[in-house]
């Protein structure tokens, strides 16, 4: 077992293509009550955001990314509702899950510089 931490995205909305496109067309159609900043600032309506891909990419940091429903199999009988989604979380094999940034931060954020600027700030490579 590794002792460094991962990084665990978890996108409020679920998975499969069909959901997929019903976000694309919400993000498109009705962005101010679209549900999931983290999508909005990570993925443009078809494709990944190409400063947050090259973020990614050049990471020390190994990050896993969930949807909604991927997230509370894997992890409901531990963590539950105990995280407002979408959320930023740092998962440790020492503390658990660990809070990196909220659902009420991503939601003030506008541009995906933001979220590479927390994520860089709170986070050890």
């Amino acid at each position: 077992m590794h002792n460094d931490p991962t990084l665990l995205l978890i996108y409020n909305a679920d998975s499969g293509l069909l959901n997929a496109a019903k976000d694309s067309w919400q993000k498109f159609s009705d962005p101010k009550n679209y549900e999931c900043n983290l999508c909005a600032l990570t993925y443009g309506y078809l494709s990944e955001n190409k400063q947050w891909k090259r973020f990614r990419e050049e990471s020390a940091v190994e990050m896993n990314f969930l949807h909604r429903d991927e997230f509370q199999k894997a992890y409901a009988s531990k963590f539950g509702a105990k995280f407002e989604l979408p959320v930023v979380l740092e998962e440790n094999p020492r503390e658990g899950l660990q809070l990196v940034v909220s659902k009420d931060e991503l939601n003030t954020m506008e541009k995906v510089g933001e979220l590479i600027e927390a994520i860089q700030n709170r986070i050890k490579d």
